[in-house]
């Protein structure tokens, strides 16, 4: 039997070395979660940490909501993972309708409670569609917030990016001109809204240092599991779904833990190749669940460091 060229690539495929073999577990990771709204949340969500904590995180961050909807929430669970947790707790903090002497004293409340890593954003408008108005008294944009979180205090900062542009941005170098801004103001690092190819982070990776940014550029990880809620966070980010992985769900409505399978699958493939491509650090956004994340870390070649954290009461 004579073999097709594309069988042959697939037979060589097969014969390698499989993707995880005996990987140096030399990746470093970092996980997101957002404030519960209810207990039966938090139960959930404390349960996701209690699994993830065990694999030493860089940090994990918890989210604030449209418009600061959620910071109350957010500020309760930030101050008690940083209390009763070994974790580096960082919180998200935006420029959305508060005044600068508002945003500061956030700031003060949280460096009070221990918390010294702060990832400053923009923010989206409390209403979907609507743009972003800076209030007059307030911080102008994300960089402005930078500026001003360093006059408080030495906080760490990570700010955000995006590999395939911001949406209100008129295009990718008007989209770098900002992160540079960002990062000159004070920031440490970036995290990338997350992506579906591997190509998108390393084009966006080069284009950053041909722009002259050297700070380490993180990529944020979203393992899917529920396509058309990643359609709506892809629309309001700017980030491309492709075809295929639109075909890939198709069909699984009814079939949750075949849809669990085959995102674990896409994501790990993904961060695999990221990895080949000198990748070492992984931002797992993880909507308060931890299966597909710990999958994707256990095949990266971490493991349970054995520490502990307490379940919520």
């Amino acid at each position: 039997m004579t073999l097709s060229v594309d069988q042959l690539e697939e037979a060589r495929r097969a014969l390698d070395a499989p993707l995880f073999a005996d990987l140096a577990g030399d990746a470093e990771v970092s996980f997101e979660f957002f404030p519960p709204k209810t207990e039966k949340m938090a139960q959930t969500l404390w349960q996701s940490i209690q699994t993830l904590a065990p694999l030493g995180p860089r940090f994990v961050s918890v989210t604030y909501g449209a418009g600061g909807s959620t910071r109350e929430r957010t500020h309760a669970t930030v101050a008690r993972i940083q209390r009763e947790t070994p974790l580096n707790a960082a919180a998200h903090l935006t420029c959305v309708e508060a005044s600068k002497d508002e945003i500061n004293q956030v700031a003060e409340e949280y460096w009070a409670a221990g918390v010294r890593h702060i990832v400053a954003l923009r923010g989206d408008p409390p209403s979907e569609g609507a743009k972003f108005q800076a209030r007059p008294d307030g911080y102008q944009n994300a960089a402005d917030l930078v500026a001003g979180l360093k006059r408080l205090h030495p906080f760490e900062i990570s700010v955000a990016a995006y590999p395939e542009c911001h949406p209100d941005s008129a295009d990718q170098a008007a989209d770098l001109d900002n992160l540079k801004r960002k990062l000159d103001a004070g920031a440490n690092r970036a995290i990338t809204q997350f992506f579906f190819s591997p190509e998108a982070f390393f084009n966006f990776r080069d284009a950053a240092a041909a722009a002259g940014i050297d700070a380490e550029i993180v990529p944020g990880i979203l393992p899917v599991s529920n396509v058309a809620q990643t359609r709506k966070f892809a629309g309001m980010c700017g980030a491309q779904i492709p075809a295929w992985m639109d075909r890939l769900f198709d069909g699984l409505d009814d079939h949750p833990d075949a849809r669990k399978l085959i995102a674990a699958t896409v994501a790990a493939e993904m961060v695999r190749k990221l990895y080949a491509g000198g990748v070492r650090h992984f931002h797992f956004y993880t909507l308060n669940r931890a299966e597909l994340s710990f999958a994707i870390c256990h095949l990266l070649g971490l493991r349970a460091n054995g520490a502990k954290v307490e379940a919520a009461a």
